[in-house]
């Protein structure tokens, strides 16, 4: 059943991919799953996050150029399939107040129309399972909370030839569940968080927590949490191929690996919307679809 198997992430920026989920992918890919990431825009607008590399007059140039070829090589680390969606970068507004978002921008593109770009890779990759952002983003950057916007009514819009006829957009198709990524969780930040304090180490998530408590973060349910800690590396390399958003000296890296494999193996998901029947909770983002085919 596996051959037949197909699993699409769709992903605001190139990177995220390598952050949110990347090991489950790898996991699914070493299965025989047919894995493709869809990245809706080039991150023309990213900062460049890594110290290392700020200032350089080619990467600053060249950004849009830069992030494709990194794309590229995270790709060949996850083993995944990936396409673009085409859209730009909206950036991440700041100040009090905002200021507006730049003219053509993704984020302030026609969400039906959008979305039908989005309808177009689900109907000729098929596939049943779809992950994504919740409505909040993940973090509230208009690029993900777009995402998740495009990526609900593509669900839904894959299989209505009305709005997205045929013709245009290619023979009906209707994906079977849709997750949210939550790897970000206070659950997993918490444990991990303790067990460095126990072993006598300093933890990256001590602002985090604070943060979670300041803001009163909405804490999310986590109904699936797919066990693949034998990814992780290939996870951080992925994650470590995006360069100029990476520092590989930085917080993502300070929790030792034999730590992270034995205090949280998995990565988690909220499970959205699901057409077949599922028990909750589980650790399999086709369960309820492998024993049906």
């Amino acid at each position: 059943m596996t051959d037949q198997l197909r699993l699409m992430a769709v992903h605001a920026h190139p990177d995220d991919e390598s952050s949110k989920g990347a090991a489950t992918m790898a996991k699914y890919v070493s299965e025989g799953v047919d894995v493709l990431v869809v990245t809706c825009t080039g991150g023309e607008r990213g900062s460049i996050l890594n110290p290392k590399l700020q200032g350089d007059p080619y990467i600053e140039e060249h950004i849009h150029e830069v992030r494709k070829k990194e794309m590229d090589e995270a790709r060949e680390i996850l083993g995944v399939k990936q396409e673009w969606l085409g859209f730009v970068d909206s950036g991440l507004p700041e100040g009090d107040p905002l200021p507006p978002l730049p003219e053509g921008c993704f984020a302030l593109e026609d969400v039906d129309k959008a979305a039908g770009e989005l309808v177009r890779k689900i109907r000729s990759f098929r596939p049943q399972v779809i992950t994504t952002y919740d409505e909040n983003g993940g973090y509230p950057h208009p690029d993900h909370i777009m995402t998740h916007k495009i990526t609900m009514v593509a669900f839904e819009g894959a299989v209505d030839t009305e709005k997205y006829p045929e013709a245009e957009f290619g023979p009906a198709y209707q994906p079977l569940k849709v997750y949210y990524n939550q790897g970000f969780n206070r659950p997993r930040t918490e444990a991990l968080h303790h067990a460095m304090l126990e072993r006598g180490l300093e933890s990256p998530y001590g602002d985090w927590l604070k943060r979670w408590d300041e803001f009163e973060r909405k804490e999310r349910t986590l109904t699936t949490h797919v066990p693949c800690a034998d990814f992780f590396e290939i996870r951080d390399k992925a994650l470590i191929a995006h360069a100029t958003q990476i520092d590989p000296d930085g917080g993502w890296f300070r929790v030792p690996m034999d730590l992270q494999k034995e205090v949280w193996p998995t990565e988690e998901y909220e499970l959205a919307k699901s057409l077949v029947d599922t028990s909750l909770p589980e650790d399999d983002l086709f369960a309820g679809i492998r024993d049906n085919g």
